[in-house]
């Protein structure tokens, strides 16, 4: 049995969470995963931008909204600005919007790294050390904890000092993902790296992201590592009963696995849709978006690419049951469908703002239009 991984007044057994992922960790699919889970974990919003919460934007107050079962409601933000971060904190603190805050400073797209945001942020200690001050202090009771990648390249690495800078300011915990921000997905995570920050900040939990494909990996990670969680993205999509497997095997029951036939894929396939449509509130528009999905659910079954196609262009339930019921539903759980998913781009040029690596301590020239609307990390 696992050591249960505490977040402030939160306790999280087993020591699972889901990663916020953009247009993927919505409500249906936080739903999907604790389902599976048997409420157990702890499932984190997309990635908010502070700016557009407060200003309440009508798009992101409903990204915001959580399902009544739901505990602890957790949400991600992303912000550059102290200020706004603080506002952003203050707002959901004293209007009940969350029970537990992580900001987010993991994303490596370059239209956020090109503005000093996401993976670019940490770099600039002094503005890390700021926007976690404006946070902390604004949460009240509430627990502020952080994700982050080991640096932007390999020349530049801050996770080191991102974590001491962190513990110093009253974070709760630190989640690492194993990568630069000039890897984005590809290659190796270093879950050596994850080991470093444990050893660097005893005084907090931390949590190890990156390469958790299966219930397997995450307890080796632990094993390897000593982190006090795993923060599990790419690994669940199109996979959901991966949440299953991991509370099964940090509860020692190892050989329980999942392994759903087509049949059993299909009905949680519709389901998924079926969520997606309620929460939008327009079926085809649940369908729609849930297009993006279709790919990951099938991988390593016998599908044709004519019906991966058609599936991944339907846009009713009716539609994406019948074409689901020409399939050979009986297939078995596939060899091939365990393993990478998602995206495994490496190997990225970091688009950064001019002069951004000068002085690591200046905090000149990060704007609020950093704070766009967009991913991960």
């Amino acid at each position: 049995m696992s050591t249960p991984l505490q977040i402030g007044p939160h306790t999280v057994q087993p020591p699972v969470v889901l990663a916020p992922m953009a247009g993927i960790t919505n409500a249906p699919f936080r739903t999907l995963c604790r389902e599976f889970s048997g409420g157990k974990g702890l499932f984190v919003s997309e990635m908010i931008t502070t700016r557009a919460l407060v200003e309440r934007n009508e798009k992101t107050m409903q990204l915001i909204h959580f399902d009544a079962s739901e505990r602890p409601r957790s949400i991600q933000l992303y912000g550059v600005d102290p200020v706004t971060v603080g506002k952003a904190v203050r707002m959901i603190a004293e209007e009940d919007l969350a029970d537990h805050i992580d900001l987010n400073f993991g994303c490596p797209v370059p239209k956020v790294t090109r503005k000093g945001g996401g993976s670019a942020l940490p770099y600039k200690r002094n503005l890390l050390r700021a926007i976690l001050r404006e946070a902390v202090s604004g949460a009240g009771e509430l627990p502020v904890t952080m994700k982050m990648r080991k640096g932007i390249d390999d020349d530049h690495i801050t996770y080191l000092d991102a974590g001491r800078i962190a513990v110093e300011e009253g974070v709760t915990a630190i989640a690492l993902h194993g990568r630069t921000a000039a890897q984005h997905y590809g290659g190796t995570a270093d879950w050596d790296a994850i080991a470093r920050l444990k050893e660097h900040v005893p005084e907090i939990p931390v949590l190890g992201n990156g390469d958790i494909w299966s219930a397997g990996d995450a307890l080796r990670m632990v094993r390897e590592t000593g982190c006090d969680g795993v923060v599990v993205g790419r690994g669940c999509l199109g996979r959901p009963w991966l949440f299953a497997d991991l509370v099964a095997a940090f509860e020692g029951r190892t050989d329980d696995i999942a392994r759903p036939a087509l049949r059993e894929v299909a009905d949680v396939m519709v389901r998924h849709a079926t969520l997606l449509g309620e929460w939008i509130g327009d079926e085809s528009r649940g369908v729609i978006d849930f297009r993006k999905h279709v790919a990951w659910y099938l991988k390593g079954f016998a599908v044709g690419s004519e019906m991966r196609k058609r599936l991944a262009i339907t846009s009713s339930l009716e539609e994406l049951r019948s074409g689901l019921d020409e399939l050979d539903l009986d297939q078995p759980w596939p060899a091939g469908a365990d393993g990478p998913r998602g995206r495994t781009s490496g190997n990225n040029r970091v688009v950064l703002p001019d002069g951004w690596l000068k002085d690591p301590y200046d905090c000149a020239g990060v704007g609020e239009d950093a704070e766009l609307d967009t991913s991960g990390g």
